[in-house]
């Protein structure tokens, strides 16, 4: 079987402004039809690794390439973006606005019932933009977007503000976007919003990658115990032998043993100890966070 390109190859892009390094040597690929966020605290870099591969920046030093190929003007029509608020007309209709957008664009009028009915506007496309809710505003910003059916989606926090109602609005559709093949690429400091709609992840912070790859390998969920005995030492060198251990941190009084998702039994890690000749006097599990590994991720990265 081959391999296809990757829809977006980032590689060793470093960003300075002045003295200050905002990206340091990012390489990783997005997969075509994947949902890839890039997640980050506010200032890891989200939107200046945005701007360089849009063009709307320029790269200090590194390369990247849309399609397999050096990005070219061409290849700019197969790309739909949403980097900033857009400018609206207030007094127009939804309608209308899509239509200065696609002569703007260079786009014809056909398209805009398809948009419109994609982002669940039709009803209300004779409605003055002014009258939107926020929510139905970001929607008309990600139907232009979508005006002559762009392979590739780049948003820059597309939930950024929306109240909750909106929020739930925008993640389906970009949900529904993927499920007709689009490929999606989206800024966030949200983790909820890269575990709820992305299929991949590229974690940024200070400007650093520190990790990028499928999101159940990168923000894998764990299972940890929690475990005491008189004989600290004994139990730590017995836990590390337990099936599924991934490793083992010690504090004051007890142990903390991270294990594969699903394989914590507490019955069965007491007879495990039991049979090495250890009295458990604490024993509990807990189910680790998402939000735990991306803390200890980006802790880690500062550390």
């Amino acid at each position: 079987m081959i391999a296809l390109d990757p829809i977006l190859s980032v590689k060793e892009i470093t960003k300075y402004y002045g003295r200050i390094r905002a990206l340091n040597n990012l390489s990783f690929e997005v997969p075509e039809g994947s949902v890839f966020g890039i997640l980050g605290p506010n200032g890891s870099g989200k939107t200046t690794l945005l701007g360089i591969i849009m063009d709307v920046l320029k790269a200090t030093q590194g390369t990247f390439s849309w399609f397999g190929q050096i990005p070219r003007a061409e290849q700019r029509k197969r790309i739909g973006c949403l980097l900033e608020t857009p400018n609206f007309y207030h007094y127009l209709s939804g309608q209308r606005n899509l239509q200065v957008a696609a002569a703007i664009k260079g786009h014809g009028t056909d398209d805009i019932p398809r948009v419109l009915e994609l982002v669940r506007l039709t009803e209300r496309k004779n409605s003055r933009f002014s009258t939107y809710s926020l929510g139905m505003k970001q929607r008309l910003a990600i139907a232009s977007c979508l005006l002559g059916n762009p392979a590739v989606l780049v948003f820059d926090e597309p939930t950024n503000g929306l109240d909750p109602a909106g929020i739930a609005e925008i993640r389906q559709l970009i949900r529904d976007l993927a499920r007709e093949g689009h490929t999606i690429i989206l800024a966030s400091h949200l983790l909820d919003e890269v575990e709820k709609v992305c299929s991949h992840v590229a974690i940024l912070q200070k400007g650093e990658l520190i990790t990028a790859g499928h999101v159940n390998e990168v923000l894998v969920e764990e299972d940890l115990v929690e475990a005491g005995a008189m004989d600290l030492p004994a139990l730590i060198e017995s836990a590390m032998q337990y099936p599924g251990v991934k490793r083992v941190q010690r504090s004051d009084q007890t142990i903390s043993i991270f294990l594969s998702n699903g394989s914590a039994d507490l019955g069965r890690f007491n007879q495990f100890c039991f049979e090495r000749g250890i009295i458990l006097n604490h024993l509990v599990l807990r189910k680790r966070s998402l939000e735990s590994k991306f803390i200890e991720l980006t802790n880690n990265a500062t550390n």
